[in-house]
């Protein structure tokens, strides 16, 4: 208990130094950049599969006409 006293003044006048904090610096790429929202990640994976669905459209009628030609 004696200690605990002197620990807790310690402490309380340690917090209250007068010092006011240090800046909390902030890169300048993270003040810019865009704030991702919940559904964004949902928007991306969205995006990706309907590039590659046009792909897969794509060489499926690649091969269609490959096998039209090859049948005349």
């Amino acid at each position: 208990m004696k200690i605990l006293l002197p620990l807790l003044c310690l402490s309380a006048l340690s917090a209250c130094s007068g010092k006011p904090p240090e800046p909390v610096a902030q890169p300048a790429s993270a003040a810019s950049s865009h704030v991702a929202a919940p559904w964004d990640a949902m928007k991306a994976d969205e995006q990706r599969a309907k590039d590659v669905q046009k792909i897969v459209n794509k060489q499926a009628a690649d091969q269609e006409k490959q096998t039209e030609a090859q049948t005349q």
